[in-house]
């Protein structure tokens, strides 16, 4: 019971922390599209796009939190796990289209270079500098949730794209060359493209039904036969309800049937203590 109260106060210490990591990205992510849009900055508006969708794929990894503390009903025997997976789906998509966007735009002002107010390039491009290594202080020293490292990993990227701002707006307000600001914002594309690509490839994964990349399916099959009055296992199948619930099915024939129930909760404990399988079918 203590165990599990510990887990739970952990969970909401998580949760909290990436809501507060939420609201910054998202507030700031906002104004500096705003003063993109009014002072031209192709480089601002790739940068604001890039924080938005890292802002929502924090925002999924909250909402998978809440969600997957639901139970299972009738309808959805498994719970809410895959809520995860189909809002991480709707959110690459979103990425693919501002890196096209972006893309499209910056070949026009290559073609045909506008104007840039390199002032507000720099102001906003310090600010965001600011806002995201306040984003990496709240989330710091968090490693209860898978959730809080990826939201990491997103908030640094948001770093490089900031400094990328900041040296559009320098080479503009110095020396008043324009291309820079639509060379920078591909450079931003191009960091979105990959992270997109890669979690594209997670994504059809786990809606495959793939073994989850953590998970040595021939590792589990020794484990599970090593286990006393096991003799052999087949139809072994390992797959992800979301980003960390996993889910087994396996049939086990053993030496004696009376041998059954201590068999099976060897089985089951192994599983779970050892590969973290807790939802397992045997």
């Amino acid at each position: 019971m203590v165990h599990t109260h510990e887990h739970a106060h952990a969970q909401n210490g998580s949760q909290r922390r990436l809501l507060a990591a939420l609201v910054l990205t998202s507030a700031f992510a906002i104004f500096e599209a705003a003063v993109g849009w009014f002072s031209g900055s192709l480089t601002l508006l790739g940068d604001a796009g890039h924080m938005l969708t890292d802002s929502a794929a924090v925002g999924i990894g909250v909402a998978a939190a809440w969600l997957s503390q639901k139970p299972p009903s009738a309808r959805h025997s498994y719970g809410f796990k895959r809520a995860e997976i189909i809002g991480a789906l709707i959110n690459v998509l979103f990425m693919v289209a501002i890196v096209v966007a972006i893309g499209i735009t910056a070949i026009d002002r290559l073609l045909e270079p506008q104007p840039v107010a390199g002032l507000a390039v720099i102001i906003v491009g310090f600010a965001g500098l600011l806002v995201n290594l306040l984003a990496v202080w709240v989330l710091r020293g968090d490693s209860e949730s898978l959730n809080v490292p990826g939201a990491l990993l997103h908030v640094f990227g948001d770093l490089l794209g900031s400094v990328a701002a900041l040296a559009a707006g320098a080479v503009i307000w110095w020396t008043g060359w324009m291309p820079i600001d639509p060379i920078l914002s591909i450079f931003i594309g191009l960091l979105i493209l990959v992270s997109s690509v890669r979690l594209l490839r997670e994504i059809l994964h786990v809606l495959m039904e793939g073994v989850p990349p953590h998970v040595d399916l021939d590792e589990v099959a020794r484990a599970m036969v090593s286990v006393n009055d096991v003799v052999s296992v087949h139809d072994l199948h390992v797959w992800s309800l979301g980003s960390r619930a996993c889910a087994l099915s396996a049939h086990v024939r053993i030496t004696d049937m009376r041998c059954w129930p201590t068999a099976l909760d060897l089985l089951k404990n192994m599983l779970g203590n050892r590969f973290a399988l807790t939802h397992t079918t045997l």
